[in-house]
């Protein structure tokens, strides 16, 4: 199973969609210049093929094990992991004042891709993390930034996001650990909390817990909920370690996939002495988790491209090879799937880079009004980003499986664990059903949707050339449609109301995914058309743009058009049969 980054793919992307070129011109991004992006892309390349993914196959074997309280990661993790952090990766998008590159996100996360498709499990070690950074750098103190940041950045240390307790998952307003004053200013912790990623291990010298607990007195639901720095090591005023903290990793889940990522059970304050420190204001720990959770939404989001990428370079290579008559990727059918897998994944690569970039504007713009476009954008994307791509790398691991047919039901062949490395990525990080649920009843309301439709709108006119003019009659239908669908969930055409939109949630989110996904292919299109006039670039992947973007808009648009009734139809006949009938 190697694996090989696929570079030109992801430098157009970031030129095409994500403007990188543009970005660079705000001063906070000057560094992100083509030679340095080249060199960042390229290195991270060679760490991904030649560390990470030969590691990929033993992690999913081994796993990770937990024997009196500590977990060790499989043979050669650790290794691994201190060569990321020897290369300063974790630095990228950082802020430089505490030791950062300060990068683009959306350059972060074409590396971030790179090492989640070498190995999935792994790469979560530092993708909680670079979230633990966002909130430490959006809410603490200058103290607790002193004390934690930097440590986080470098990759010495690592971070975990706490929220979930056995009666609170989506429901996080019902969690119960608790956090008491103390005399000293500091806060003591108590409770157990489930499905830590990465909450236990051996492979840096200290982990930052982020976890959400209840104050004495505070309101019920989310509004009582305030967010705590639990380090599994104190650190001292010199910023040495101290003593270890009162919390333990109590067991580690066997779970279908991703098996070298630990998955813990914390219990915190067995012995009440569990010390944390309060981040941001009492009673607003989901202002702060929510900085975290969203950046790991795209994250995850880009766990479906990187999942999928893997998944079709692997059944692509075993295609090539192998002969059922004739070489079976000469068969009609098995040249659909691939190009199937192909299109789909670049689509959701494309939304992902262009949902980062939006981060990254709504960080550097200047004038008021583009900044706020910019964050409007972000928001209204990263349901679409987290939901859709995985939901993609879920489909295309299986397609794969498909390619290599019975052998793809074998371990041994490593098509199954793609698929089961895959199947995580739409459950956490909030449920894609939560996802549509959001986007349907949160951001689309915001209005940010009709400035998106008018560019998409406007892009469609501009394909003019030859080679991109018939993509524009599908990308029209299923614009039409979205907007239709779209005006009739957020303006109020439901006569059901809440459940009326809840119950066309998800058909309406793969609509919205599979049409901004065909713009931006178009978009790509676009630009290769355009390079190949000029004499510029390879032709060969120019050409497989456009043709990559026109098989996309021929079997995926009417899709997303044909979606508008189901968006649409309402809440009657899910509840038509009574629920003792089901």
């Amino acid at each position: 199973m190697t694996y090989s980054a696929p570079i030109n793919e992801q430098r157009f992307v970031l030129e095409t969609i994500a403007d990188l070129p543009g970005l660079a011109k705000f001063p906070r991004f000057a560094g992100a210049a083509p030679d340095l992006v080249d060199a960042i892309l390229e290195e991270a390349g060679k760490l991904s093929a030649g560390l990470f993914a030969p590691l990929n196959r033993i992690g999913d074997t081994e796993g990770a094990t937990l024997a009196n309280g500590v977990v060790t990661l499989p043979a050669g993790f650790r290794e691994a992991y201190a060569a990321y952090v020897e290369g300063g990766w974790m630095t990228l998008g950082a802020d430089p004042a505490w030791g950062g590159q300060g990068l683009p996100f959306a350059l972060a996360s074409a590396v971030q891709e790179q090492l989640t498709s070498a190995n999935m499990a792994l790469s979560l070690c530092p993708m909680l993390s670079q979230g633990a950074i966002e909130a430490l750098t959006a809410h603490g103190t200058e103290d607790q930034k002193q004390a934690y940041l930097g440590r986080i950045i470098s990759g010495e240390w690592t971070g975990t996001m706490n929220l979930t307790e056995p009666q609170a998952g989506t429901d996080v307003g019902a969690l119960r650990t608790t956090a008491t004053p103390a005399a000293d200013g500091t806060w003591r912790i108590k409770g157990s909390k489930i499905f830590i990623t990465w909450g236990e291990h051996d492979v840096a010298e200290n982990i930052i817990h982020l976890v959400l607990a209840r104050t004495p007195g505070s309101p019920k639901g989310t509004k009582g909920i305030s967010l705590f720095i639990v380090p599994k090591f104190l650190v001292k005023a010199d910023g040495t370690l101290g003593a270890r903290n009162d919390l333990r990793c109590v067991s580690i889940e066997h779970k279908l996939g991703i098996h070298a990522s630990p998955t813990c059970t914390m219990s915190y304050g067995d012995n009440d002495d569990c010390v944390g420190y309060m981040i941001g204001d009492e009673n607003a720990g989901m202002r702060a988790m929510f900085t975290m959770m969203n950046h790991a939404r795209i994250n995850v989001g880009l766990q479906g491209v990187s999942i999928a990428e893997r998944a079709y370079q692997h059944a692509l290579a075993y295609a090539k090879e192998r002969v059922q008559g004739r070489r079976i990727i000469e068969f009609p059918d098995v040249r659909r799937t691939l190009m199937t897998m192909r299109s789909l994944t670049e689509a959701a690569r494309a939304l992902t880079y262009l949902n980062a970039a939006a981060v990254d504007r709504s960080h550097v713009e200047s004038d008021d009004l583009a900044q706020r476009e910019a964050q409007a954008l972000a928001d209204l994307l990263t349901p679409v980003t987290k939901a859709f791509s995985t939901d993609i790398g879920v489909e295309v691991a299986s397609l794969g499986l498909q390619i290599f047919g019975g052998m793809g039901f074998i371990e041994e062949t490593g098509a199954a664990q793609h698929y089961r490395d895959a199947r995580i990525a739409p459950i956490y990080e909030g449920t894609n059903g939560i996802q549509a649920m959001d986007l349907v009843g949160r951001k689309l309301p915001q209005g940010r949707w009709k400035n998106l439709f008018a560019d998409m709108r406007a892009d469609f006119a501009m394909l003019a050339s030859d080679e991109t003019a018939g993509l524009a009659p599908y990308l029209q239908d299923a614009l039409a449609a979205l907007e239709s669908a779209t005006t009739w969930l957020a303006e109020g055409g439901a006569a059901g109301g809440a459940d009326d939109n809840a119950a066309g949630a998800t058909p309406y989110l793969r609509m919205f995914g599979l049409t901004v996904g065909g713009w931006l292919l178009a978009k790509q299109a676009a630009a290769a058309a355009q390079r190949l006039a000029a004499g510029e670039g390879d032709p060969a992947f120019l050409n497989a743009k456009i043709v990559t973007a026109r098989f996309f808009a021929e079997q995926f648009l009417p899709q997303a058009a044909a979606l508008l009734g189901p968006a649409t139809r309402g809440a009657e006949t899910l509840f038509a049969i009574p629920e003792e009938a089901l």
